[in-house]
């Protein structure tokens, strides 16, 4: 058994800050209060504990409370995406089954048999429930679907243990400060974002909510000296440093760290933050694993540029596979129990290990470096071409802001390799291969060059590369 996270918060440190939303703030005190109103609604709504419900907003401070309310009611959540399509969503509700859906507005187009806006609950009257001072560790906390990279997205449990362990591995690896405000930017029906609310509970932090991001206000508010951390995935990185340098400012001393995941990030862009002062430590994690696995440490930070760093406390990683670099897998009690709906009977553990599908290596010393997705792997005349190695390459090219590398089918070599950039400057076609023959070996040179307004991308800002030939 866990203690209820939020009761518990909120009798240590009742006064000390919780949120911060658009001017204001909530202490930790008010947070419980608000959520303990909103479950009480829910609740003369007809909501008992152990439901499940869905919950398709943006991030805001009403869907903080309707988190930390409904978590306070014991039920599930379905954190939806807001991103997706109206078939998309259809298909996780089919999927998931919550007994009810909330919604942040009315104006929302998805429809589901019990379906309650925010304000539809806020204008119901209260009924008081059992709270529960004690939670048994294996209550499935949140439920999240998959990016789909391959096939339907499975919607993966997250239980209250995964976001205990994961939160304290995290809390062990870069340290707990009283002062801590963590600036969020990624949205909340990502791991990375509800993570971030998990950590703030758990260890008294402040969080700095935002709906979107916006790198003007995200450098202006860590320059004042409001924030000290900070998750991102890598295009992000690139705007705030390009801020940064057109400005000609760098980060004061007072952040300490900037947590990068998403993918393996372009060492140009590395090199670049370290100019500007940013304490970059790359990490690795996935929805089943309910955020980080690898972190790097700061002290690593150039040494080993590039890694996704060593495992956390608690956590484990290998490679699987007869050469140095194969597939990696992870053990840990962070580690998902399992999936809901139609993947329900995948298992998601092969003797105690999760299968990630990543491809990556471990260096002499241990520390993680991700390479690729094995789904996004070409195989050209039987060679492995690795898109995440063209499109950092293509990144060090000074025209190209952002790249995207695919493989299209070919009669001759099975699949070739095919580049999308988005450039902020003219270059040609020619001075891109030119560039590219003094990056990359020959064999894995694109055989094709696109130029592109902006990349695909899903909800948590990752590169979709299956959607790449569709531009074409």
């Amino acid at each position: 058994m866990f203690p209820n996270l939020l009761l518990k918060r909120a009798h240590l440190t009742p006064d000390r800050i919780a949120l911060r939303f658009m001017g204001e703030v909530w202490t930790f005190g008010q947070l419980y209060n608000e959520a303990n109103e909103f479950a009480e609604r829910l609740h003369a709504k007809g909501i008992q504990p152990g439901m499940r419900i869905a919950i398709l907003s943006s991030s805001n401070a009403e869907l903080v409370i309707a988190i930390h309310g409904c978590l306070q009611l014991s039920c599930e959540l379905v954190m939806l995406n807001e991103r997706l399509s109206e078939v998309e969503l259809n298909y996780q509700l089919h999927d998931s089954k919550p007994d009810i859906l909330l919604i942040d507005n009315h104006e929302r187009i998805i429809s589901y048999s019990q379906r309650f806006s925010f304000n539809d609950i806020y204008s119901h009257e209260r009924k008081a429930y059992s709270i529960d001072r004690d939670w048994p560790k294996e209550r499935t906390i949140s439920i999240m679907y998959t990016s789909g990279t391959t096939g339907r997205p499975k919607g993966v449990r997250q239980s209250l243990e995964n976001h205990v362990m994961n939160a304290t591995g995290s809390a062990l690896h870069l340290g707990v400060h009283p002062d801590d405000c963590w600036l969020c930017i990624v949205p909340l029906f990502h791991i990375s974002g509800f993570s971030i609310l998990m950590r703030s509970v758990l260890y008294g932090m402040k969080v700095s909510l935002h709906t979107k991001f916006d790198p003007e206000k995200v450098v202006d508010e860590i320059l004042d000296g409001a924030a000290t951390r900070m998750s991102l995935v890598s295009v992000m990185l690139q705007r705030i440093v390009s801020v940064l340098e057109n400005r000609n400012q760098h980060f004061p001393d007072s952040f300490q760290s900037m947590l990068v995941g998403g993918g393996p990030v372009p060492l140009s862009y590395l090199e670049r933050a370290i100019e500007r002062n940013i304490p970059v430590l790359q990490t690795y994690g996935m929805t089943e694993t309910s955020s980080q696995t690898t972190t790097l440490s700061s002290e690593d930070a150039i040494r080993k540029l590039g890694s996704a760093g060593k495992p956390l406390f608690f956590a484990d990683v290998r490679i699987d596979g007869e050469e140095k670099m194969g597939e990696i897998c992870i053990k840990g009690p962070h580690v998902t129990t399992g999936y809901i709906g139609a993947a329900e009977s995948k298992k998601p553990l092969i003797d105690s290990w999760l299968h990630t599908g990543d491809i990556g290596y471990l260096d002499e010393e241990g520390y993680l470096f991700v390479v690729d997705r094995r789904s996004d792997l070409i195989i050209s005349g039987g060679e492995n071409i690795y898109p995440a190695e063209l499109e950092q390459a293509l990144v060090k090219h000074p025209a190209v802001v952002e790249a995207g590398v695919t493989g299209r089918q070919d009669d001759k070599w099975g699949h070739v390799p095919i580049a999308f950039v988005v450039v902020t400057e003219q270059v040609t076609i020619d001075e891109l291969k030119n560039f590219m023959e003094t990056q990359i070996a020959s064999y894995k040179l694109p055989k094709e060059y696109h130029f592109i307004d902006a990349l695909p991308r899903n909800g948590a800002n990752k590169l979709v590369r299956r959607e790449l030939l569709k531009l074409i």
